[in-house]
C-alpha cells in the first residue's frame, strides 16, 4: 500500500503533504488501473465526492479539477 494516501479532511497526502493526489499517486494510480480507466474514474469521481463533502466551503471546481482531469484521455478521442 502506498504511504501516498490523502489525510482526510484536508486531502493532503500523508506522504509528501502536496495536494491529493499528488504527482506521486497519480503515477501509482495511473500503473494500478492501466487498462481499466473506467474503474480509475469511478475511484477518483468518489475520492472527489467525498472531498466536496468534507470541504463544503471549498470551490468545487479546484477540486473537480484536481481530481478528474488529471488523467490522460483514451486514445482515439
Amino acid at each position: 500500500m502506498s504511504v501516498h494516501q490523502p489525510v482526510r479532511p484536508s486531502w493532503i497526502c500523508g506522504g509528501c503533504s502536496l495536494a491529493w493526489p499528488c504527482p506521486t499517486r497519480r503515477l501509482e494510480l495511473t500503473a494500478e488501473y492501466a487498462g481499466a480507466r473506467v474503474s480509475l474514474m469511478v475511484y477518483l469521481t468518489t475520492c472527489f465526492v467525498e472531498a466536496c463533502h468534507d470541504n463544503p466551503d471549498g470551490t468545487i471546481g479546484c477540486l473537480y479539477d484536481r481530481f478528474l482531469t488529471w488523467p490522460a484521455r483514451p486514445s482515439g478521442c
